[in-house]
């Protein structure tokens, strides 16, 4: 059975990932909503349309038998955030619902929790409690896809070709901290791939499994060390494996960036649990989880290697 499957947001990291994953599903007939025209798309319909414009989104879900959205603005100024996430998929989530959309997937981010620690926390078990602008605006977009019967995915840590902010911001930390990783520090954070966590939404959006209103962690069952987090970020700046050298512990860590909110943020999140279980997600989904962090980390080093080389102040040279 063809699925007319109309996606937000496929000109983005994960958008693009999603993108990729349903043109390998034959019985899916893509549909791109976006502002600009996504490169390299001739197979699939473009539908204009503006999150930062209601206006536009009248009539954008004609014909859609299933909507993902993976739109979201993570930068700017409250209004601006707010404008986009909240506000757009409010009124995105109105025109699904009145063009009789069978099934809406937002992707969020397990960041509407705020900070942690979360250890083997599985849906329903930790409130909503968003400390930025941008969680909070991505928050109440959950809401109103919830409200109409939609899923909600949660990644935490989403890594791989493509990546602007997590490995670039760690580059940053580590470079801040004069250090090659954090010793004394057990904390755990849960992570995926960007080409997997494509699949799982694909796979998400084409499933039957789901109840109306869920909400699911998706993320690589194997939780990752930050100590081996970092010091697989370490060597893309160093260019050697980790032998200890430059390693800090926590207190150290948090005494050198005392005097940037930037690195105290970032450390106050790898320093405790951002731990998410739902197994179930990938047996209902009838998806893998992909390789563990390791290997996955490994095939995206070439490209993270080209991209810190291009922005020189990312390893600090």
């Amino acid at each position: 059975m063809t699925v007319n499957l109309l996606l937000t947001g496929a000109t983005g990291f994960i958008g693009g990932r999603v993108a990729a994953a349903a043109r390998q599903r034959p019985e899916v007939r893509l549909r791109l909503l976006s502002r600009r025209s996504a490169p390299g798309s001739p197979d699939a319909v473009q539908v204009p349309g503006d999150l930062a414009d209601p206006a536009t989104l009248d009539g954008c879900c004609a014909s859609a038998d299933v909507l993902v959205h993976c739109a979201t603005r993570v930068d700017g100024d409250p209004a601006a955030v707010t404008a986009v996430n909240d506000l757009g998929t409010r009124a995105l989530v109105e025109e699904a619902v009145r063009s009789g959309v069978r099934r809406i997937v937002y992707v969020s981010t397990a960041a509407v929790h705020g900070r942690g620690p979360f250890r083997g926390v599985r849906p329903g078990e930790a409130p909503v409690a968003p400390v930025s602008a941008t969680s909070r605006s991505r928050a109440a977009a959950e809401r109103h896809v919830l409200d109409a019967g939609g899923v909600v995915l949660r990644p935490h840590l989403v890594y791989g070709e493509g990546d602007r902010w997590v490995v670039p911001g760690l580059l940053a930390l580590l470079r801040e901290l004069s250090a090659t990783t954090l010793t004394g520090c057990d904390a755990r954070q849960s992570m995926i791939d960007v080409t997997t966590l494509g699949r799982a939404t694909v796979a998400a959006a084409l499933s039957g499994a789901w109840s109306p209103g869920s909400v699911h962690y998706v993320s690589h069952p194997e939780p990752v060390p930050v100590p081996e987090l970092l010091a697989a970020v370490g060597t893309l700046a160093t260019g050697r494996p980790a032998d200890g050298t430059g390693a800090v512990d926590v207190p150290t860590a948090l005494d050198r960036a005392a005097g940037s909110p930037r690195a105290l943020h970032h450390l106050g999140m790898l320093t405790v649990d951002h731990w998410f279980a739902d197994d179930a997600f990938w047996q209902e989904a009838d998806c893998s989880p992909g390789p563990g962090f390791s290997r996955a980390f490994a095939e995206a080093a070439p490209w993270y290697r080209t991209f810190v080389a291009g922005r020189p102040g990312v390893h600090g040279e």
